[in-house]
């Protein structure tokens, strides 16, 4: 047997079946292994160390372990960010291990309506996704959380994205694809509409926490998460009017998230934007070629033909928009959509359904092609992706109106200005999730 490629030679006396099974097995393989190129991914946010050392100001054994429980839960919960093994149920452990003990800086615990004294004492610095290693910082627990919280609905797109690249993915991997997609919406849906809006110092314009870039990560979970929804909708053979209703909702999804990012400088958003561009004319094809297919069903030839021709317009856009795409420079992870099986098959799917067309069209239909595309004015009732509601843990145990009562600021003012040193605010290492050469097939 030689291997060359995702071919495979094998010798006159080799079984047929099991050539058989194992190219099948193979070209599997080959395209799980590039999924880890369909989605584009920003740069995790990095942040300075945080000592939470308040000298003084912790007046008592059970406050002091306040600040080392926040000092070691917030390290763990960066460490999980670029940890390869980390899942969902270990972010989670870890997010509501440190939130929970920040919350007892954030909610008032002294049974008044006034702002938790505490809230005001640390400086925060984090870099942003599109702005390179320039950091903010605000002296406000929220930043803290909101920033935090931000970039675990990151982890939760990556490891989506990392997943979705996995070797024979099963039913309930691409389960949890789905799930972890629309968790990080409803993640950064919660930070726009509830957290974000308490700051006391407003997001600077371009920034993570700044409406129109919020709004673009939301509705790029979504579409991503409906994308999910489409190839298994695919896989099963489903209507294709709910197939084409589902591309179309998908692309309008992508449409809006870029028409969100044109206010932005381009030099940061333009590559973000040609993503979000090719998305869109890629499940624009996919809406077209899907609904010719409902016409064709309906006798409706002429029709269908004008729409399969739009579609190859559409996918023709999108291939175009994939050079564009890789050759514009810009914060993130380079996709290569246009590498895919999943690509390259509605190429093919576009090319034969048309001719079919175009031959019924010769000897039953002979129908008058329209001038015109049709309009596409379809809604999906399956398979839309909602937001996963996220809610803050309740306030840790530990955090008592007792030993709140236990920090007194006025012991510790004098200390934290005579320690003026400056954390430097080092770039992400993220975990390199390039898929391996060797595929790791085996046949059984």
């Amino acid at each position: 047997m030689e291997l060359k490629g995702n071919m495979i030679k094998f010798s006159t006396d080799f079984p047929v079946h099991q050539i058989v099974k194992l190219q099948r097995h193979f070209d599997r393989c080959d395209q799980n292994r590039r999924m880890a190129h369909w989605f584009h991914r920003n740069p995790l946010k990095a942040t300075a160390p945080v000592s939470f050392n308040y000298y003084g100001v912790a007046g008592s054994p059970a406050a002091n372990k306040i600040c080392n429980d926040l000092r070691t839960t917030r390290a763990r919960l960066l460490d999980m960010f670029t940890d390869s093994t980390c899942n969902p149920e270990i972010m989670k452990n870890a997010t509501d291990a440190y939130f929970s003990l920040l919350q007892g800086f954030i909610a008032a615990l002294d049974g008044t309506t006034q702002e938790n004294k505490m809230r005001f004492i640390q400086n925060f610095k984090w870099t942003d996704t599109l702005n390179g290693n320039t950091p903010s910082a605000q002296q406000d627990a929220i930043f803290e959380l909101a920033s935090m919280a931000f970039n675990v609905a990151l982890w939760y797109t990556k490891f989506a994205s990392r997943l979705a690249g996995k070797e024979n993915i099963t039913e309930a991997e691409a389960k949890d694809v789905h799930r972890s997609l629309k968790v990080a919406a409803g993640i950064f849906k919660s930070l726009k509409e509830v957290h974000v809006p308490r700051l006391i110092t407003p997001a600077e314009k371009g920034k993570d926490l700044e409406p129109r870039v919020m709004d673009a990560y939301i509705i790029q979970s979504q579409a991503e998460a409906q994308e999910v929804t489409i190839a298994r909708a695919i896989e099963l053979k489903h209507n294709a009017s709910l197939i084409a209703a589902l591309a179309f909702e998908t692309a309008n999804f992508y449409q809006k998230a870029d028409h969100t990012l044109n206010t932005l400088d381009p030099e940061y958003s333009s590559k973000w934007r040609k993503y979000l561009q090719l998305k869109q004319q890629f499940y624009m094809a996919y809406a077209y070629c899907y609904h010719g297919q409902t016409l064709l069903a309906g006798d409706k030839c002429g029709e269908a033909i004008r729409s399969l021709q739009e579609a190859e317009k559409c996918y023709s856009r999108a291939e175009a928009l994939c050079k564009e795409y890789r050759h514009t420079s810009g914060p993130g992870t380079t996709a290569k959509p246009s590498e895919q099986l999943f690509f390259l098959k509605l190429g093919g799917l576009i090319k034969n359904t048309l001719e079919k067309c175009q031959r019924e069209n010769g000897f039953i239909y002979f129908h008058k092609v329209p001038a015109e595309a049709p309009q596409l004015e379809l809604k999906a009732s399956y398979g839309l992706a909602e937001p996963v509601g996220f809610e803050m843990p309740s306030v840790s145990e530990q955090c008592t109106p007792e030993v709140y009562a236990t920090f007194d600021l006025t012991k510790g003012a004098k200390n934290d200005k005579g320690k003026p040193k400056e954390e430097e605010v080092k770039p992400v290492k993220e975990p390199d999730l390039k898929p391996q050469k060797d595929t790791g097939c085996t046949l059984s």
